[in-house]
């Protein structure tokens, strides 16, 4: 990798050249959404980065069938990505040896065909599960006793990540994920094929020039404190790919925290979340206005939502010792209520109020729509001139792309990306959960 004091870029337009990897991407795939797209391009400049951040975020490229472009996608990152290892099966102890031959410049590992890995027939696979969870933060190495030298030694996990499979990936890989839902082209939406020996000196040229420009700025990434739209794990892995938006300005930094808050909310919402943390907000629906429900009306309830599990929670659905049981580890139980038809067991919405503002707080809201905050980018950050409601905006980078536009196919939700004979880059206007 080079290094700063090797040699610098000075002449390279940050944004001009997010736009370049953007059309290049978008000229082989399409994608779902404009945040997706943003996401994906800022993940790949932020692997040339690796030295300066704290959190190394990872890259879920799912979908819910073949045929969906999520291995062409991983193409476009191996591509552009700095020091890409590609595999579509590793054992944990090769991983470790492929990081810590180089643990200041890892490998940016990029896993096709993850299902075979974590899917339900493949195992658990906790060692590799462990190892990319651990490395998603910097000094969270691994130990391993070596007999031949009678010592422990130290093995760092800390590597960029991408996965590309089927299906969901484990809760904890995607919780630091930014997560991209892959579909099927529709009829009309057409892409170029991708050979590698013809388009890979172009997608090495990109790599080669985002590698300088980066580089030439360790220094300030590595002191960048971003204003983020998320908090917690989602911050630390939302915050290089953030950080770099802001390095390119143009409007990649309002697209990037857009696309955090989006792609972040869609993962919220989804059905991945566990089974605990879906009984507390189906319990928030099911309370409706009422301030305390007996526990036998609850339930009612619950198993009245035809589309969520608690009628099939067991043989006979769940029971009231099986929620009570669930709801043990949020400190919530039931106790014993006079309501106007007399003394049952029950639970009150004051028992549920500190947990349904821990692990599922109501969004935020902005001018009382349902859309989640997106903080002002600080007034030295160049975000370029907003459009009016139900405008395009050109978004990312201060340039159109040529070739390209967002567009809505009608009759379906989300925005696809690819090749069009329009000359503009479209951003879509959606600034709350987007679907794939």
């Amino acid at each position: 990798m080079t290094t700063p004091n090797d040699t610098t870029d000075d002449t390279e337009n940050g944004a001009e050249l997010l736009d370049d990897v953007t059309a290049t991407v978008a000229r082989y795939v399409i994608l779902p959404s404009t945040s997706a797209m943003v996401a994906v391009v800022l993940w790949i400049a932020a692997s040339h980065a690796i030295p300066a951040w704290n959190c190394a975020p990872r890259l879920v490229i799912r979908a819910p069938e073949k045929r969906c472009g999520k291995s062409r996608l991983l193409d476009m990152v191996e591509g552009m990505c700095h020091r890409p290892l590609m595999t579509t099966n590793a054992s944990p102890s090769a991983v470790y040896r492929s990081i810590g031959l180089m643990p200041s410049d890892p490998p940016t590992l990029l896993i096709d065909e993850a299902d075979t890995i974590f899917g339900p027939k493949a195992g658990d696979n906790e060692d590799l599960r462990g190892l990319l969870n651990a490395g998603h933060q910097r000094g969270r190495p691994t130990l391993r006793y070596n007999a031949g030298k009678d010592a422990v030694e130290k093995i760092q996990t800390f590597a960029m990540a991408a996965l590309a499979g089927i299906g969901v990936m484990p809760d904890t890989i995607e919780d630091r994920a930014a997560i991209v839902r892959m579909r099927r082209r529709a009829p009309g939406e057409e892409v170029q094929p991708y050979r590698v020996r013809r388009d890979g000196p172009q997608l090495d040229e990109l790599r080669q020039r985002l590698n300088l420009w980066l580089t030439a700025h360790l220094d300030e990434l590595t002191h960048a404190a971003p204003d983020m739209p998320l908090e917690d794990r989602a911050a630390d892995t939302w915050e290089p790919l953030i950080a770099v938006a802001d390095l390119a300005g143009g409007t990649w930094p309002r697209a990037a925290r857009k696309a955090a808050v989006a792609l972040t909310s869609d993962r919220d919402a989804g059905d991945e979340a566990s089974l605990h943390t879906r009984l507390l907000s189906d319990c928030r629906i099911a309370f409706q206005d009422a301030d305390a429900l007996p526990t036998a009306v609850l339930l009612d309830r619950l198993k009245a939502d035809p589309e969520a599990p608690w009628a099939t929670h067991g043989p006979n659905g769940l029971t009231p010792m099986k929620m009570g049981n669930l709801l043990r580890d949020f400190e919530i139980r039931s106790a014993n209520i006079r309501f106007t038809t007399g003394q049952a067991k029950g639970y009150t919405r004051s028992d549920f109020s500190d947990a349904w503002n821990r692990y599922c707080p109501e969004p935020k809201t902005v001018s009382g729509e349902g859309v989640p905050a997106v903080p002002a980018v600080p007034s030295q950050v160049s975000t370029g001139t907003a459009s009016p409601p139900g405008t395009a905006q050109a978004v990312p980078g201060s340039q159109a792309v040529p070739g390209l536009t967002c567009e809505v196919t009608p009759g379906t939700a989300g925005t696809a990306w690819g090749p069009r004979p329009v000359p503009a880059l479209t951003d879509d206007t959606r600034s709350s959960r987007e679907t794939a």
